[in-house]
Order: structure tokens, then sequence, then C-alpha cells
């Protein structure tokens, strides 16, 4: 039987596969927070320890990805680490003042930015932009289906 705090994890991890999409909602993070709940009103019983560190430790490597994933890719198409550094400062301030869309933006202009105003090539620069901007879109596919993932793990601990 689950009890009424089970459910509140059970709603947190369904939320985060909203959160996933919805600007300003760290679906990761809020799996992370059901999962940790449901672990709390078990009495640390279930998941298993095991289980508990592997679930948690995908929820923190996507909260990190969805953050940082559009650098990250950037730094693959061959971004500087100060475009890297940067794009990741930007991209996570204008994320909390304009959400999603502030994300990419900040993230491609800094990384084209910085990239022009050291290698002078358009070319260049515009490569390693759309890196960038694939790699916040990816970032965003990828946090809809772990945070999805973490929901069915979740439900197989409880209800398997």
């Amino acid at each position: 039987m689950v009890e009424p705090l089970g459910w509140v994890a059970i709603a947190l991890l369904a939320l985060a596969v909203v959160g996933a999409v919805v600007p300003l909602l760290p679906g990761a993070l809020l799996s992370l927070a059901g999962i940790l709940l449901y672990w709390f009103s078990t009495g640390y019983a279930e998941p298993s320890t095991t289980v508990l560190v592997v679930l948690s430790a995908v929820a923190l490597g996507t909260a990190a990805l969805d953050y940082f994933g559009g650098a990250l890719a950037a730094r693959v198409g061959g971004a500087s680490l100060l475009s890297t550094a940067l794009a990741s400062l930007v991209g996570l301030a204008m994320l909390f003042l304009t959400g999603p869309v502030g994300l990419i933006l900040g993230v491609t202009v800094t990384v084209f930015v910085v990239e022009y105003v050291r290698n002078r090539d358009v070319r260049t620069s515009a490569r390693t932009t759309l890196y960038a901007a694939a790699g916040v879109l990816a970032s965003t596919v990828v946090q809809v289906l772990t945070t999805l993932s973490l929901l069915v793990a979740m439900l197989v601990v409880v209800f398997g």
C-alpha cells in the first residue's frame, strides 16, 4: 500500500516529465525530489541503496546536461574554453530571466560573438554556434526521455 507521502513522490516524478519541457520547471531535480521523498516515505527501505544511488546519479546528470548541454556541444563543435564558460554562465542567467528561449539565445549569441572575436571567421563561428544550438535542443529531448525513464523505474519500484 502506498502512503500519502508516496503519492506525492509519484506526483513529483510525473510533474518532472512535464518540467522537462515547461520553462523554469526543473524536470530532473523534480525527479530527484520524488525519488528521495519516496525513499523517505518508506522509512528508507525502498528503493534499495543501489537503485537509489543509480537513479539519483541519473537525475543529477540529467540536470547538469540540461543546464550545460548547449555549452558542452559548442565545445565539441570547436568552441574555446572561454566561449564554453561564458555561454554556460550567460545561458543559465538567461534561462532564469527569460526561460528556454533566453537560454538558447544566450548560449548561441555568446558562442558566436566570442568565437568571432577569437578567429574573425563568420563561417567557423556559425558552425560552432550551430553545434551549441543543437546541444541545447538535444539536451531537452534527453531530459524528457530521462525523466520519463525515472518515472517508469519508480513506478516499477512502487507497484512492481
